[in-house]
This record gives structure tokens, sequence and C-alpha cells, in this order.
């Protein structure tokens, strides 16, 4: 499915460049348009999660099909379902690459890992959310946002005072493993005492038997790096056996959708925010929920955590594409985006230098609560950061 609108940087339109257009021969490029590709999980266990990631999208180039497009071209894109498979992913961005001769991708994926070698030996431009280890040092491959610290995490914990942290994790696997594995020793070397993940699929467990073993473990604090529907389960059934929780912190689920079903059972986990926190308002959030309102009715809220990842991403590709030139080419994209030292995505994120490229998560972060009553966020730290300084 192709969806033809017009696009441009988070800069100032480019201008027309029709002469020049004429004449380029990228993969991808013609004089009228540039052909992109996405790729996301529209089915598969991390469909629910990312059920909005394509709604930032269309968001972000339908705001800028107002500005006249990226040197006179409008944007094509084409888009694929992982079903959150590395294998299928594989599969499809070469599918978006070889036969559809996409220029680049953005991605709102977590499952590209046997992808990207081909894609950084055909040198290909990729933006999305950099969640998976195999994104450190590849020059082809640009992110402005990472999973949230490990360091910063631990920070947050154990100002609240927790000391014995239970990590809530999926079904095991490789990335999973390496995942928790990672958070374990960010929290031991912020100090936490004892650290242990506990295993939950909400399918074929049960809420009661894990808040059981997380009350024997004597955990004080809980991490959920799992879908937060599934994480608002355990955390209902570990207060219902008496547990005494000083702070509980999901990943992902900074969603106000989210709220309407399990906004009560969530009520006051915290979760930490890669971007300005929709609450902090401000001309780049208006910016951005006024998109999604006119450009992605579909998606119902416009304050959605993974609409916003790929609405940034989005205005990361597009300004690789402003910064190429009126002739682009991947090699001129990826020179020209990694001589970026401070993007911010018009004001959405803290600048970010895209220079290195070796996989750093953002050294600091904000941090919302689900309210009392489950019916709202509230901004609960607009700064902590992997040092332990904090505003």
């Amino acid at each position: 499915m192709t969806i033809l609108i017009a696009v441009a940087t988070s800069c100032a339109p480019s201008s027309s460049g029709s002469a020049a257009n004429a004449s380029c021969d990228s993969p991808g490029v013609t004089p009228s348009q540039v052909t992109l590709g996405f790729v996301y999980p529209n089915s598969g266990i991390s469909a629910a999660a990312l059920s909005a990631a394509r709604a930032g999208l269309d968001a972000r180039i339908g705001l800028a099909n107002e500005q006249g497009g990226v040197h006179g071209r409008k944007i094509t894109y084409q888009w694929r379902d992982d079903q959150g498979s590395t294998g299928v992913a594989a599969l499809v961005t070469e599918d978006l690459v070889q036969n559809e001769k996409v220029f680049g991708l953005v991605t709102a994926s977590d499952s590209l890992a046997a992808a990207m070698d081909n894609l950084t030996r055909q040198n290909v431009p990729v933006t999305g959310i950099a969640v998976e280890p195999a994104w450190a040092g590849r020059k082809n491959m640009f992110s402005a946002i990472y999973s949230a610290s490990q360091q910063v995490l631990g920070q947050y914990i154990r100002s609240a005072h927790g000391t014995k942290v239970a990590i809530i994790t999926a079904s095991p696997s490789a990335a999973t493993t390496a995942t928790t594995t990672a958070y374990e020793q960010g929290l031991r070397a912020a100090g936490v005492s004892a650290v242990e993940a506990f295993p939950y699929v909400s399918s074929t467990g049960s809420p009661t038997q894990l808040a059981s073993k997380i009350t024997e473990f004597g955990a004080d604090a809980l991490l959920g790096i799992i879908a937060p529907n599934d994480f608002a389960e355990v955390v209902q059934a570990t207060r219902a056996a008496g547990a005494h929780l000083a702070v509980s912190v999901a990943l992902t689920g900074y969603d106000r959708s989210l709220l309407a079903s399990d906004g009560p059972a969530l009520a006051g986990v915290s979760i930490p925010v890669l971007f300005r926190p929709f609450e902090a308002g401000g001309p780049a959030i208006a910016r951005y929920q006024n998109a999604m309102a006119s450009y992605a009715p579909e998606a119902g809220a416009t304050d959605q955590q993974f609409a916003m990842f790929t609405y940034i991403s989005t205005d990361l590709f597009l300004r690789g594409l402003d910064l190429a030139g009126p002739c682009p080419t991947r090699e001129a994209f990826i020179k020209a985006l990694r001589s970026e030292s401070s993007y911010d995505a018009g004001g959405l994120i803290a600048p970010v230098d895209l220079r290195d490229y070796t996989g750093k998560p953002l050294a600091c972060n904000a941090f919302v609560q689900v309210a009392p009553g489950g019916g709202d966020f509230i901004v609960v730290r607009n700064r902590v950061c992997a040092d332990g300084s904090t505003s």
C-alpha cells in the first residue's frame, strides 16, 4: 500500500529545485517524489503495544505536506508488517529495498537484528527506536530514541527507596535475557541490594502465583519489561498479596488509551519518558498534537508514546533528506546526518549528538506517574540523570 503525501523537514521548507530533481537516479527517487519504506509489527506479540506507531508517521508527513515537500519532492511510503519476528523482518526489509527500491527505512520495530547486516552492507539509511543492541556502531542506522538508561532507572528507584527489585519480563528469549541482564547490572550499579527476574506470560501464567513469588522474594520495587496491560495484572496481584512497594516502574505504557482499561490497576506506576512529556505542553507538543488530530484521526487519542516515537523517527529521516540536498543519495544522507551534533526534533527531545553512534542511551529522562484513580498522568520528575542529579 502506498500513501502519497508531501513532506518537509522540521526546519524551514526546502526549495523546489525541480531542475536538479530531474537528473537524480538514486533508489526511490524520481523528479517528483521519494519513496520510503516503513516496517512495524502490525500483527504478532508486539502489535498491541505498537498499534499507534504508524499514526506518528502519517502525522509527521501530513504536517510537512503543508510546507511544500523536501526539495520540491513529495514522499511516498510503502509499509510492511514484520509480525514481531526477526526472520520476517529480514524478509520484508529486503523486499522493500530490493523489489520496491525504497530510498531508506523508517522503522518502529524491535525485531531488526537479522536484517541489520544487509541494510548496513547496502548503505540503506534507517531511522527508528534503538532498543536492540545491534543498532550500536552502524553508521547507516540513526536514532534519537534509545531504551531508558539502566543507570537512570536505578537512580530513580533508589531515590524512591527501592532496595529489592523484582523485574517482570516476558517469556524468555535471547533478546529478553540480554535486556534483563542489562537492567539488573544498572540497578546494582545504582546501589540496589537485590534484583531477581520473574517471567510472566498472561495467556498461560497466574498473576496470583507470581505475586506470591514476588512477596516471598521480599521485593519493595517492581520493574516491568513487558506489555503494560500484563504489568497491570502483576501490579494488582502483588498489591492484593500485601506486598509493600516503594515504587513500581514500567518501561512502556505512557498512553492515555491504556488508562481507560488499566488505569486503576496502574495507579502510582511510574514510566520513563524519552521526549518532552505531553503534560509539559509547549509549542512542539502542540504541533505534534495538532498533526495527530489532523492527519491520523483514526488513532483516537493523540498522546500516545509509540506514535510520538515514530513521529520523531520520521522527522529525523526528513532531516536527513533535507541535508542530502536537491539530488539525494544514500551516501550523502548518511554523511550529512552524521554531521549533526545537536538534533532536537523541533524541541521534542533534548539535543542528541548524531556523530556518536555507539549506542549509548540518553543520559537523562523525565518520569511521569499514573495518577491516583488511574485517570491521568502527572509529571513527577522533569529530569533524572545517570549521575544522580534530578529536577
